[in-house]
């Protein structure tokens, strides 16, 4: 398959990561009471699994073994969720609004993401 579409399949599928991520992060804050960055990071655990399963099957059509691919996703999203975490607790510390931070943390990893997990995690 051509990087360019599996680009546009990483993308299908993050953002139904990513929505899993959003409402998992604004529920910890709203509802939760959590600081921004805990439920940021708690929102991308989540949204990792979602992720994976999404992009094995979906966007890399993989077949190997998933301990191994799930090992190295995993690591990849941990990576991703740790800028994220760092992006979204500057932003607050800024005085932005921690969802403005976390758009900003979502771009910021999307492509780096994407290039790990297509040259290594489902390699």
């Amino acid at each position: 398959m051509a990087p360019i579409q599996q680009l546009f399949r990483y993308t299908v599928v993050g953002a139904i990561a990513t929505a899993t991520h959003y409402a998992l992060l604004v529920l910890g804050v709203e509802a939760g009471g959590w600081p921004a960055w805990w439920a940021s990071g708690f929102g991308a655990v989540v949204g990792a699994q979602v992720a994976y399963a999404g992009n094995r099957r979906y966007t890399f059509r993989f077949r190997g073994a998933i301990r191994g691919s799930w090992v190295r996703f995993q690591m990849t999203a941990l990576a991703g969720a740790l800028l994220g975490m760092l992006i979204v607790a500057g932003a607050v510390r800024l005085g932005l609004h921690y969802l403005i931070g976390q758009v900003a943390a979502t771009l910021a990893s999307l492509l780096l993401t994407f290039a790990i997990n297509r040259l290594w995690s489902f390699r």
